[in-house]
């Protein structure tokens, strides 16, 4: 979705009423999806590892059901924003509450799974001072004002271009953690070929993540959280954050294996969690190999 776009919906549902954004959000989701086959293609074999043994029709339509579930991470930005009317339960927040409180520090690891940016305003909100990595793409609209947004609501933003990165933006999150901030991080995307990342079964497949968020936690000394945000209905959410995680290693053996036995534990959650909520994956290019 275009910025413009987004802005001009938002301002006529501000007239006239939500169902403008949602009808108008739908088209344009049923757009992206009769011309973006190869997207599509990656949504289809993606769901057919998730629910093997189905035929054409049923994983098109699971991709159907995620090209228009999308749409409500728009939708619910501009609800939260304009209309702040977005409710939630959780399960493990006082965590991330005990954490802040004790200035610990910890990384809190999200996904392309449910709608992190809702789970960072409501953080911020909650007075929790947070660093955000977030990949930028080059040519981007809307995730520049999504990154825009963030910023202005007080959280610090670290924006990583996916052709270079810098030893001084892993220094400044490490600073940060030190200081007792929390700092957060995708877990399931690599943004360039040549990142650290680490391999794991996820569906019977083979899947990378990136090892960033473990080298920061040890690193750090910080314990990691693995954070979701689903969208349970209409103007509601529930999020799961794990119990606390701490990466202690020595050797670079010891370091490798930990990496790796933590990599595999997100990698079960992830999946968990995607079985319980199968059309809250946004994850549009090619994870499982």
């Amino acid at each position: 979705m275009k910025t413009f776009t987004y802005k001009s919906l938002s301002r006529a549902s501000r007239l006239f009423g939500i169902w403008i954004f949602r009808t108008a959000a739908w088209w344009i989701a049923t757009g992206y999806f009769l011309l973006l086959p190869a997207r599509v293609k990656i949504s289809m074999n993606f769901y057919k590892a998730l629910f093997p043994g189905k035929g054409f029709i049923f994983y098109i339509c699971c991709a159907w059901k995620q090209f228009h579930s999308f749409t409500n991470v728009f939708i619910d930005r501009f609800i939260l924003h304009d209309l702040d009317d977005i409710t939630y339960t959780s399960e493990g927040w006082e965590h991330i509450e005990n954490a802040a409180e004790k200035k610990t520090g910890g990384i809190v690891v999200m996904s392309h799974m449910g709608n992190w940016e809702v789970a960072a305003h409501l953080l911020r909100r909650k007075k929790i001072n947070m660093l955000l990595y977030m990949g930028i793409k080059q040519k981007e609209q809307i995730e520049r004002a999504q990154k825009e947004s963030l910023a202005k609501s007080g959280l610090r933003i670290i924006a990583v271009m996916r052709e270079e990165s810098s030893p001084f933006d892993i220094l400044e999150g490490i600073n940060y953690l030190k200081d007792g901030g929390l700092v957060s991080l995708t877990g399931d995307r690599t943004w360039r070929g040549d990142q650290r990342a680490i391999e794991v079964s996820f569906l019977g497949y083979n899947a990378l993540l990136p090892e960033s968020p473990y080298v920061l936690a040890m690193l750090s000394g910080a314990p990691l959280f693995f954070f979701f945000a689903f969208r349970t209905g209409y103007k509601q959410y529930h999020f799961k954050i794990s119990p606390p995680m701490y990466i202690r290693a020595v050797s670079r053996i010891e370091r490798k294996a930990i990496f790796k036995k933590t990599a595999r534990y997100y990698a079960g959650i992830l999946e968990e969690n995607l079985r319980k909520y199968p059309y809250e994956w946004f994850h549009f290019e090619r994870f499982i190999r």
